[in-house]
């Protein structure tokens, strides 16, 4: 059993773009899908499907290649399970000039940084992407 399921999915993408892979399967949670949805809106990868089962559910994510480069360069979990990492939405900053997004998980669902401030929501800051 992963204690972690955001860090475990993370490493599962960073490795899958370490081989190279187009599609990667793993098990599937409302947060799990909440950013791959993120992730999808914000074109670091191409599609994602959720893939029914009677045991479990799995999340089946196609990554996103430019000309043979990745679109996700660098995957970071900043708040951790021994480690709680929260924010004020005004102290949430753009990630590399706005190449990258912070993830958030906040009282009204996961959402990136920059909707955050927007809404003037904070929270728990989950994961940094870019």
């Amino acid at each position: 059993m992963v204690n972690d399921t955001i860090a475990d999915f993370l490493t599962r993408v960073r490795n899958a773009i370490a081989r190279k892979k187009t599609d990667l399967i793993l098990p599937s949670s409302k947060m799990i899908e909440s950013i791959a949805k993120i992730l999808k809106e914000e074109g670091f990868i191409e599609d994602y499907e959720v893939v029914k089962s009677e045991i479990q559910n799995n999340l089946k994510i196609k990554l996103k290649y430019v000309n043979g480069v990745p679109a996700i360069t660098k995957l970071e979990r900043v708040s951790k399970p021994g480690v709680r990492f929260y924010k004020g939405y005004k102290q949430i900053l753009r990630i590399k000039r706005g190449i990258g997004i912070s993830i958030f998980s906040t009282p009204r669902g996961v959402m990136t940084g920059d909707h955050a401030r927007e809404e003037r929501v904070g929270g728990e800051f989950l994961c940094r992407i870019w």
